[in-house]
């Protein structure tokens, strides 16, 4: 499984940075694309405006009433886009088609002598107007590398041709651009509170140099970033966000999984421990009894009264262990049904105690021990099932005699909060691992006591007890530190907060 989980994970996380790669590279492509397209067109302005303010000036000078202001061409230049096209109507408007007549005065009245008469004449033209033109670019070329970025660049139509190209590309983001020389110093910039970095030290900037069929001292270069660059990209790559989710739930059920395999496999060990343990336990007793039986069909052992007494009350002592076990073994029933009924009815607990105490001081006091009891509950009503709330009390107290290497100081004390009655069971018992404390109330747990057993049971004791506090709608913590003593803390509701509820 963990094999698998992480093969998947790795072909996944493959697959997502290879689509991310890919993206990122057409986006790259796009912008590169669109910005070569924006400078060449910047180029191809400058150059057919300068051409066409040359012809136009030519014209001018054959026909003064024809244009009286040259900046007129300017005024109609207003789609970047569309400004090649209008340029070169333009230019072309002010041709003029050759009128075809025959004439006398040329000579001779034939078709042969005009056509080659306009023919020269057209050559004539062609001749002037192409040198007009060479003037025209030599000029354009010597004057250019003297001008500054400014005036060769239209800035306010920059940003319109950028964003059209862009979108002709697929782009459609918001972008911040400026104009850098080559030391990166800024020359222009769309928004004054944008900075751009040292020119080539960022790779979230795209540069592309203005006029790059140019060989000039002035460099000047496009830097254009978008801001929601990552953002796009991650849009980008919706269809994965699905996939994604399934490996994180695939993970999900692989951990409930595992989970549940070792808790099952903890479980079937301590089951098989249980099995063992009160196969055990029941070997002995069931053993006594039956040498004891054997013992009494023997004629010889009947005539002797004190050897009838000591096997009755082997017998006796042994059935008694039986039925304690068997009782041990009930309980477990009680954790496999979801249902179990109780007899709830109005419980005196501060009389409840005194009674067990009495009783079970007698055993305490056989070993040394000391009972005590601080009754200070002055609201000691609850609602609560006599016996099995009994035996909670009993196995608390007999944990604390059983799990005790010395004389046994055991303090039962009652006290009121609010509205909650509070029982506290503490001993000077040998203490719990705090590595243990949270396990405590587990179903078979026993705290390990290394190669020691003198200790029977089969870790029930406890789980029991925590099961019919909480069915009761109380609570019980443990507090406990090694070789020095344990505490039990019961809170419960009193009967008047169980009426109130009620």
């Amino acid at each position: 499984m963990l094999f698998t989980f992480i093969s998947l994970t790795l072909i996944q996380a493959r697959y997502v940075m290879v689509n991310a790669e890919m993206i990122e590279n057409q986006f790259n492509e796009s912008v590169k694309r669109s910005l070569y397209q924006t400078v060449r067109l910047v180029e191809e302005n400058e150059a057919l405006e300068y051409m066409a303010l040359t012809l136009e000036g030519a014209d001018y000078h054959k026909n003064p009433n024809k244009i009286t202001n040259l900046t007129d061409l300017h005024s109609g230049l207003k789609n970047p886009i569309d400004t090649t096209n209008r340029r070169l109507e333009v230019t072309t408007q002010r041709i003029e088609k050759p009128e075809i007549k025959l004439s006398t005065h040329h000579g001779k009245a034939t078709i042969e002598e005009t056509s080659r008469y306009l023919q020269n004449k057209f050559r004539e033209n062609f001749s002037r107007s192409k040198t007009i033109l060479d003037q025209a670019v030599f000029r354009w070329l010597r004057e250019k590398d003297q001008k500054d970025i400014s005036e060769r660049v239209n800035f306010a139509e920059l940003n319109s041709i950028i964003e059209k190209y862009l979108l002709s590309n697929g782009i459609d983001l918001p972008f911040y651009y400026s104009i850098v020389d080559k030391f990166g110093n800024e020359i222009y910039s769309c928004d004054k509170d944008f900075h751009t970095p040292q020119h080539g030290h960022s790779q979230n900037f795209y540069t592309q140099k203005l006029f790059p069929s140019e060989s000039t001292t002035k460099e000047a270069f496009l830097e254009v970033t978008f801001p929601t660059k990552k953002n796009y990209i991650m849009s980008s790559m919706g269809l994965l966000y699905p996939s994604i989710i399934l490996v994180l739930l695939i993970l999900l059920i692989f951990i409930v999984a595992l989970i549940v395999i070792f808790k099952q496999k903890q479980l079937n060990n301590i089951k098989n421990d249980f099995v063992n343990n009160m196969t055990h336990e029941l070997k002995t007793p069931i053993s006594s009894i039956s040498l004891a039986s054997q013992m009494l069909q023997d004629p010889v052992v009947g005539k002797t009264p004190e050897t009838l007494k000591h096997i009755s009350k082997v017998i006796l002592d042994e059935t008694s262990r039986l039925s304690r076990m068997v009782e041990e073994v009930l309980k477990l029933s009680l954790f496999e049904s979801e249902k179990q009924t109780y007899k709830m009815r109005e419980l005196n607990v501060n009389d409840l105690i005194a009674h067990t105490s009495e009783i079970f001081s007698l055993k305490i006091a056989s070993k040394g021990g000391k009972l005590t009891t601080v009754l200070n509950a002055t609201d000691d009503w609850v609602m609560a099932d006599e016996v099995h709330f009994t035996n909670v009390i009993h196995n608390l107290m007999d944990n604390a005699l059983k799990y005790s290497d010395k004389p046994l100081l055991l303090t039962l004390e009652t006290w009121n909060e609010k509205d909650k009655l509070m029982i506290s069971i503490e001993d000077n018992g040998i203490g719990i691992p705090k590595e243990d404390l949270k396990r405590v109330f587990e179903k078979f747990y026993r705290v390990p006591t290394g190669n020691k057993h003198n200790v029977k049971g089969f870790g029930l004791g406890l789980a029991y007890v925590k099961r019919i506090i909480n069915e009761h709608k109380g609570t019980i913590k443990i507090e406990s530190e090694l070789n020095i003593g344990t505490k039990f803390i019961i809170a419960l509701p009193t009967l008047k907060s169980f009426d109130y509820e009620r």
